[in-house]
């Protein structure tokens, strides 16, 4: 645990000082050209400044307070021999430290409830970042069924296949299954170049995208080489029961009504599915329904199946992702 303390300066109730035990610890925390101490005080309202092993803290108590919990927890994960990386700055800031929370070994989640939501994968441990992506790992990893639905940027399927990595690596399932429609949004198919798997790549690069930021290359090309990981368009999915799988449709708002009803019923025994989409971003014909909508309101009530929703404070991209996404709402509940 981190050895800082909260102390105010006799001289000014409006400062504070925290003060930490290692200079190199502190090096990190503090980030290159103090970037994380720059993005703590635009975020909180707080001046902070560097004095050899301390930190002072200036602003109103509720700012100096926030600002202290961010720091010292921080500082308790670098002492824990975790690395900083500007996600885990931006989760503390979101959501807050948990005074709770062991900074040690990891608890996974199947083991039984915990404050502390961590999916481990081969690379590197992954941590929801706002309030809906962790209710979003809980449900992914306590229904056979789960739906996250809400714009983009907001680790929906991100999350998710972090969550299908982890459960194959450690034996809960036997593979994973990751879809998408390859619908023609402005480009013909039959007009690209290659067979059909160079025609379809592009469609599933995000897919491939995410995969390799939880295996190492080397490792992620084998399981795709011997079917343990497939990732293939939804149209492939006709037919084939999916048992001890875990399966995720995404971009499930491009997908038909009768898409949506062949692709759910093809869960089998031991098969986990998770169905993410943005039902402002369907790109089907005019006239064809969204499978989403259809399912999303034919299974709501619907015990042990799991509806998830992200909004733009959810995005966890660059933060002008966020205020486009709240202009183009904000435009269409005008019209």
């Amino acid at each position: 645990m981190a050895t800082s303390a909260l102390t105010p300066p006799v001289d000014d109730t409006s400062q504070a000082l925290l003060e930490f035990p290692d200079n190199f610890l502190l090096i990190d925390l503090c980030g290159e050209h103090d970037r994380n101490l720059a993005t703590i005080e635009e975020k909180l309202g707080v001046q902070i400044i560097r004095r050899g092993n301390q930190l002072a803290l200036i602003g109103d108590e509720d700012a100096r307070q926030d600002a202290a919990l961010v720091l010292n927890s921080l500082y308790s994960r670098l002492e824990a021999g975790r690395s900083l990386e500007p996600g885990d700055l931006d989760r503390e800031l979101r959501m807050g430290p948990d005074p709770m929370r062991d900074d040690g070994d990891q608890i996974e989640l199947f083991k039984g409830e915990t404050t502390r939501v961590e999916i481990k994968t081969r690379k590197k441990l992954i941590e929801p970042r706002t309030d809906a992506q962790k209710a979003y790992v809980k449900a992914l990893f306590e229904n056979e069924l789960a739906f996250g639905i809400g714009p983009a940027g907001t680790g929906k399927t991100y999350l998710a296949v972090a969550v299908g990595v982890n459960m194959l690596i450690s034996g809960h399932v036997d593979k994973i299954i990751l879809s998408r429609p390859a619908v023609e949004a402005g480009e013909k198919l039959g007009y690209l170049p290659g067979d059909m798997k160079d025609k379809v790549d592009p469609y599933m690069q995000p897919l491939y995208d995410a995969l390799n930021d939880f295996l190492p290359g080397k490792q992620s090309a084998k399981m795709i080489e011997e079917k343990v990981i497939e990732i293939a368009p939804l149209a492939f999915m006709r037919g084939r029961t999916l048992s001890n799988a875990f399966v995720v449709l995404d971009e499930a708002q491009n997908a038909t009504t009768m898409q949506m009803k062949m692709f759910l019923t093809r869960l089998g025994e031991g098969s986990r599915m998770v169905v993410t989409g943005d039902r402002t971003q369907i790109d089907l014909p005019r006239g064809v329904s969204s499978g989403l909508w259809d399912a999303e309101r034919l299974l709501k009530g619907i015990d042990k199946i799991a509806f998830n929703y992200f909004t733009a404070k959810d995005v966890v991209r660059h933060a002008l992702v966020a205020a486009i996404i709240d202009a183009y709402e904000a435009d269409a509940e005008k019209g």
